[in-house]
């Protein structure tokens, strides 16, 4: 009888710490905080992106490699730059390509329109 009593109040005791293990304990915090799921990457947010900033870039690395959704958002945001860029790029080239037949024209000793190289990309 008495192995039974100090069981009853073992169980008891056992009970009543994982309680207070799981609630925390009052102020202090017994179990500790959880990591974020994201990081911040790293990348500038107000200007564009160089080369310097990627080379800096180093992505956290999870249990089984990295984190796919950090390396998804860098990706998307240096695809999206890269569009950017490249379509400031066509429009200056354009704008480029324009200005420079009304300049040769007047300029003495240009070569002829078709003896110039055409380095723009062709859509196919």
């Amino acid at each position: 009888m008495i192995v039974f009593f100090f069981l009853m109040i073992a169980l008891v005791v056992v009970v009543a710490a994982v309680t207070l293990a799981v609630i925390g304990g009052g102020s202090e915090a017994v179990l500790p905080e959880a990591e974020p799921d994201r990081v911040a990457d790293g990348l500038p947010e107000t200007r564009p992106v160089v080369r310097a900033d990627i080379d800096a870039l180093r992505l956290p690395v999870a249990p089984r490699g990295y984190r796919m959704a950090e390396v998804d958002d860098v990706l998307e945001r240096l695809a999206a730059e890269l569009a950017e860029r490249d379509a400031r790029i066509a429009q200056l080239t354009a704008a480029a390509y324009t200005a420079a037949p009304a300049a040769a024209a007047t300029a003495p000793g240009a070569p002829a329109p078709e003896d110039r190289v055409d380095l723009t990309k062709d859509e196919r």
